[in-house]
């Protein structure tokens, strides 16, 4: 009998509802908003069930392994990795793509730097784009899907970013349309015939103030790359040298399109009207209000 008492114990103590619990106060003692709902996301991924599942299994004893390994998920998500690192993806303009600590995470706000493009006029029946920096391939895979006609080329100067992009392109189906180059900004693209045949340049690149990296959430400062984050002591470095050299490489009415940091759009475009070549700059704000993506046209 005391057997069997202590055998029930230890079953409710390893039920899925008990690792939930557990899960959502390890999760919520780290400071996490939604805690409840991320344990759900990592219970449902780990032991590759689904949310209704999850709610008729509740009384199900878990096995010591399943547990063991799903505690030391939210060992890692109390440490305040991003969600996105440990799951593995993250989803954006529609499809799922394959994320680590090498690339920053796509953010819905950036979604809006593929719209701008898409709703370009092309003069070319098959338009040349470049995305600089790409990162995760999140800007050049969307584009690439959206333009079926167009030749995207995308540089990074991260090997790991690279590798993850082109594993993404391949998941996505995009891989023969998409050409990768390792390099800082421009470089890897001299040389080859591109100069002043481009419609498009688009770039989310570092925009973060070196001074205020420290007060990032946790998931940013400590997980994601710092070289895709900071940009210079004002955050415009990398601004100003996309300005300065992406005319070399646009066609006459071909276009820029940057995304920028809240209160960054007038300055962005400054640098532009300073630089000269550009038209007037037009502007897109996000879901906040704020203004997000700065598009400029080569005169």
């Amino acid at each position: 009998m005391a057997t069997d008492v202590q055998q029930t114990q230890s079953d409710r103590r390893t039920t899925v509802d008990a690792l939930l619990r557990a899960g959502e106060a390890r999760l919520s003692d780290a400071g996490i908003r939604n805690a409840r709902q991320e344990a759900v996301w990592i219970v449902e991924w780990a032991l590759g069930t689904t949310r209704l599942a999850l709610q008729l299994d509740g009384p199900r004893c878990v096995e010591p392994d399943d547990w063991n390994r799903v505690t030391a998920l939210f060992a890692r998500r109390a440490s305040r990795e991003p969600l996105q690192y440990i799951l593995g993806t993250q989803e954006f303009c529609g499809m799922e793509f394959t994320v680590g600590p090498e690339v920053l995470i796509p953010r819905p706000e950036t979604e809006q730097v593929v719209e701008a493009v898409v709703r370009q006029r092309f003069a070319g029946s098959a338009p040349g784009i470049v995305d600089i920096g790409t990162g995760s391939g999140c800007i050049a895979v969307a584009l690439a899907r959206a333009l079926p006609t167009a030749v995207v080329y995308a540089t990074d100067r991260s090997a790991g970013a690279l590798q993850m992009a082109r594993a993404n392109a391949a998941r996505q189906g995009v891989e023969d349309r998409i050409r990768f180059f390792a390099g800082d900004l421009f470089e890897p693209l001299r040389g080859l015939g591109l100069e002043g045949r481009l419609e498009a340049i688009v770039s989310n690149p570092p925009y973060i103030p070196e001074g205020d990296v420290a007060g990032l959430q946790p998931e940013v400062r400590s997980f994601e790359p710092r070289l895709a984050l900071a940009g210079g002591i004002d955050g415009l470095d990398v601004f100003r040298r996309l300005i300065a050299e992406a005319p070399e490489f646009l066609l006459p009415q071909g276009t820029l399109t940057l995304e920028v940091g809240q209160g960054q759009a007038d300055a962005v475009a400054q640098l532009a009207e300073a630089q000269g070549g550009y038209g007037r700059a037009g502007r897109l704000r996000d879901a906040a209000g704020i203004e997000r993506v700065v598009c400029f046209r080569r005169k």
